[in-house]
């Protein structure tokens, strides 16, 4: 997708920016049902859908690229993404043109907190779905500065001049462990506790997206995933793919098909978007290096002409008690991306044909995600906590149950 770009003040630039992606979702080879599902828009003509393997210029209204790992059982992990990667998409291509990139920041950031309410809503009207949430990894941009909003742990990241840098972090107990020094990198491959995260759209009414930024450059690379890549292959291993072949369809076939020769354990979904064209510039010297970068909103930026359309939205979202929830073809396949609003609000039955998910009502809070092998997922009765203070509490269980297991077996 190629289009004009804009500036932060609003001006347009003489060059464009291009932009080639490609997304693609796999059930891998342990679930029976696939509960991911994937973003890739253009917001300019407001489709869902593009030729792959062709540059498209990015236009005025920009781009939207994203991954949505569905939980909570049955098939409400699967309505869960499926609502949050639709809503995502309407929020953003229901509004006129950013004014600037402030103004797209911060449409992204309601976007993702209005399907986090809705979600809500949904999992609370339908007890069939109780419980029921997803992650969410959404990339955007107007101009050269990428910005990504995160809840839970899809990851993005960014390769640049053969370097692969994940540029969001992980809300999840293992990763506060890592930060906080009490795990290293090796010890959690394998610790028992490595499906827990923090917060998810859908646990609770009220969510903290953590946004983050890149100043992209010409040849940059973003690779969008699910845990189903990143927890069954190596960075190395994936950075080698991505270096060594050029065409997005043929990266996102080969990281699939690395994740499920490695056990294949989860529905595994991957986006390629390859960044080019004059309106990028090149790599220099004095760059700073890619990372994890947090975005600060500016204190003077004011409303949005959109504010008072999203926060009705917003409240409708809470009144409602059946809401409608898009379908897609389910062939997974980029340039599939136009999906049929339609009478998916039934009830499907769960694997012992009960026709019930797992019962949260007394805790809809967080999502433990099903473990290899686990056909359920577990309810942390955490809803409103700040994640730090939900990894403090789980790390106190943990380490609670150590010492108790350690002076029992003396």
């Amino acid at each position: 997708m190629v289009a004009m770009g804009e500036v932060a003040s609003g001006k347009k630039k003489s060059a464009a920016i291009e932009v080639r992606v490609f997304g693609q979702t796999d059930v891998g080879q342990v679930r029976e049902h696939n509960e991911d599902n994937f973003l890739v828009a253009d917001l300019t003509r407001k489709a869902r859908e593009f030729e792959p393997g062709q540059a498209h210029v990015l236009g005025k209204s920009g781009a939207v690229f994203g991954v949505c790992d569905g939980m909570g059982g049955a098939a409400a992990g699967e309505v869960a993404s499926r609502l949050a990667v639709d809503i995502i998409y309407d929020r953003l291509a229901e509004a006129k043109a950013p004014r600037n990139r402030e103004d797209l920041a911060r449409r992204l950031v309601r976007a993702v907190q209005d399907a986090g309410v809705r979600i809500f809503g949904e999992a609370r009207a339908d007890r069939s779905r109780r419980g029921m949430g997803t992650t969410s990894t959404i990339a955007t941009l107007i101009d050269d500065r990428l910005f990504l909003a995160q809840v839970g742990d899809s990851r993005a990241y960014i390769l640049r001049d053969g370097d692969l840098t994940q540029v969001t972090r992980d809300q999840s107990l293992v990763n506060q462990l890592i930060e906080a020094g009490q795990l290293t990198e090796e010890e959690a491959e394998t610790f028992e506790h490595n499906n827990i995260i923090l917060q998810a759209l859908g646990t609770s009414e009220v969510v903290q997206v953590d946004l983050t930024y890149v100043d992209l450059r010409a040849d940059d690379t973003l690779l969008i995933c699910s845990d189903g890549l990143s927890g069954m292959v190596r960075s190395e291993d994936i950075r080698g793919v991505l270096t060594e072949l050029e065409d997005p369809a043929e990266v996102c076939a080969k990281l699939i098909a690395s994740a499920n020769e490695a056990g294949g354990h989860d529905n595994v979904t991957v986006v390629i978007v390859k960044f080019g064209g004059a309106g990028l510039p090149e790599i220099a010297e004095d760059d700073e290096s890619v990372t994890y970068r947090k975005y600060s909103f500016s204190a003077t930026e004011g409303p949005s002409p959109d504010d008072e359309l999203v926060s009705s939205e917003r409240a409708s979202f809470r009144d409602t008690a059946k809401l409608p929830v898009a379908r897609g073809d389910g062939r997974g396949e980029f340039g599939r991306g136009e999906f049929e609003r339609s009478d998916y609000e039934r009830s499907d039955a769960s694997k012992d044909g009960s026709g019930e998910g797992p019962d949260s009502t007394s805790h809809p809070g967080l999502l433990a995600k099903a473990s290899p092998g686990s056909s359920e997922d577990v309810a942390v009765p955490i809803e409103g906590l700040p994640p730090r203070t939900v990894g403090a509490i789980i790390m106190a269980g943990v380490t609670l149950i150590i010492v108790m297991g350690f002076y029992l077996l003396r």
